[in-house]
């Protein structure tokens, strides 16, 4: 049996009881660490405060694993119990789709205990959810590659009234071209894109297309650290939430279309000037 488990979001406390129970009768148990990661995976005990609390020793499974050896992880799921955490809810993400095609096609047994996602937990902010419309990835620009195909997306979502959300990049082990020029491969320190990284990328975008798709007027939420205990939520035109530091990873950003006044009025919690006030009374 192959135990596909969602993490949620905050901390190893997040897993369901099923999840745990799942865990803990399995004879391996793999940590994805490629499309996402928990908060307190970014620190150096992050991985052994999961063992303590799951008690089974856990393989971190990097994007080579995931993506390229997952025949091996499946190989071994036909003779044992094998659980592959993932962080969010399994099937956020195309590669853990792909993962249960393969286990299907070999026979394998699967079994998916579902968990908390940012795809749900935006909702937060008070923008309903099914008031958005297609999700779009914002890749790091480099000075040779700056793809604008989300633009198009978030302008067909604008025209129709509804919000975007932006999920922004994560790059773990990712090798570097220099690297992959001389065949051996050298992987780059990770890197983890921000809210105003983000913000930039996008009003240069615009400003090349000149579309009107967006400006530095259009409302925003910027989320920092979802699940967690020092969540960040602010809401603001991009030009101001362009300067707020949402400080830790990981960051995503929602581009306000259309509102409903109860969406307003939720958003008016958010809004820089309530965050700011908020901050304020914490350090006094």
């Amino acid at each position: 049996m192959l135990y596909i488990i969602g993490l949620g979001l905050g901390d190893e406390r997040d897993i369901t009881l099923r999840g745990l129970e799942a865990v803990r009768k399995c004879d391996k148990v793999y940590m994805e660490a490629y499309t996402s990661l928990l908060s307190f995976g970014l620190s150096s005990d992050g991985l052994s405060t999961l063992e303590e609390l799951y008690g089974r020793p856990i393989i971190l499974a990097d994007r080579e694993k995931v993506e390229e050896q997952a025949d091996d992880l499946l190989a071994e799921s036909g003779g044992s119990n094998v659980a592959f955490l993932v962080v969010g809810d399994p099937f956020g993400a195309t590669t853990h789709s792909d993962l249960v095609v393969r286990a299907k096609k070999l026979g394998v047994e699967i079994k998916v205990i579902h968990n908390a996602s940012v795809m749900n937990a935006i909702g937060v902010c008070g923008l309903q959810l099914y008031r958005y419309g297609e999700t779009v990835s914002i890749p790091f620009f480099t000075e040779t590659w700056r793809p604008d195909s989300f633009y198009e997306k978030i302008q067909r979502n604008r025209v129709l009234g509804l919000h975007t959300l932006c999920l922004l990049d994560i790059r773990v082990k990712e090798p570097s071209l220099e690297s992959l020029c001389r065949g051996k491969k050298q992987y780059e320190e990770p890197r983890y894109m921000t809210i105003n990284i983000a913000i930039e990328q996008l009003l240069e975008v615009e400003k090349m297309r000149g579309e009107s798709a967006y400006n530095e007027d259009t409302t925003c939420v910027g989320f920092a650290r979802l699940g967690s205990e020092d969540q960040m939520v602010v809401a603001g035109p991009m030009r101001e939430i362009l300067m707020v530091d949402f400080g830790a990873p990981l960051h995503c950003l929602a581009i306000v279309g259309k509102t409903h006044p109860v969406e307003e009025e939720m958003l008016e919690f958010y809004a820089l000037k309530r965050e700011d006030q908020l901050k304020d009374k914490g350090t006094a």
